[in-house]
């Protein structure tokens, strides 16, 4: 393998090092991506990134791919299906988050035509970069992702705290935190 210089959160194992190297950072301008990263994110709240990462493909089957439009439709009867699901995190006020998630990331696309261009227009629809010399620089929450938080907010979502929106803006490369001497810093 090669040997490549990370940022020092990744390189727990395999798993990390893949996800750091393949997708967190990276602009995500696809919408049925950006719902996947916000379900994650939804869950990750109080628990770490690691714990989602490692049931990802649960949360993939059991919330139909994460296609918004199902997830809108879910029912009393399918959040306590989910309940059952040893293979997610089983909270069912995060369950009941994403469904009202699904259904306001429907609303704001009807109202912007995408979610992407909505989310995106908070950084001119280009990446925030970051001069981060060392994982202590990086911030957990930022004026913008309290912006981004309050109006997520005020169009219903839930779970979506400025920490977890500051989380999400950086898998989905809205602004890049990698560290100054990693790779994929440049």
């Amino acid at each position: 393998m090669e040997n490549k210089i990370r940022c020092a959160w990744c390189e727990k194992d395999d798993m990390y090092r893949d996800y750091h190297d393949n997708e967190w950072g990276n602009p995500v301008y696809d919408d049925d991506k950006l719902f996947e990263f916000l379900v994650l994110e939804t869950f990750q709240a109080g628990l770490s990134w690691y714990t989602i990462l490692k049931k990802r493909d649960n949360f993939r089957k059991a919330f139909d791919q994460f296609d918004y439009k199902k997830v809108a439709q879910y029912t009393d009867e399918k959040v306590a299906e989910l309940m059952q699901d040893a293979g997610i995190i089983r909270n069912g006020l995060k369950i009941k988050g994403t469904i009202a998630n699904a259904i306001a990331f429907m609303n704001v696309q009807q109202e912007f035509g995408s979610f992407s261009k909505y989310i995106w227009g908070f950084t001119g629809g280009k990446p925030i970069e970051n001069n981060v010399k060392m994982m202590s620089d990086v911030k957990a929450t930022t004026p913008l992702s309290d912006e981004i938080s309050k109006d997520l907010k005020k169009r219903g979502f839930k779970f979506v705290g400025s920490t977890v929106v500051y989380a999400h803006m950086q898998a989905t490369g809205m602004v890049n935190d990698h560290v100054e001497a990693c790779w994929k810093r440049k």
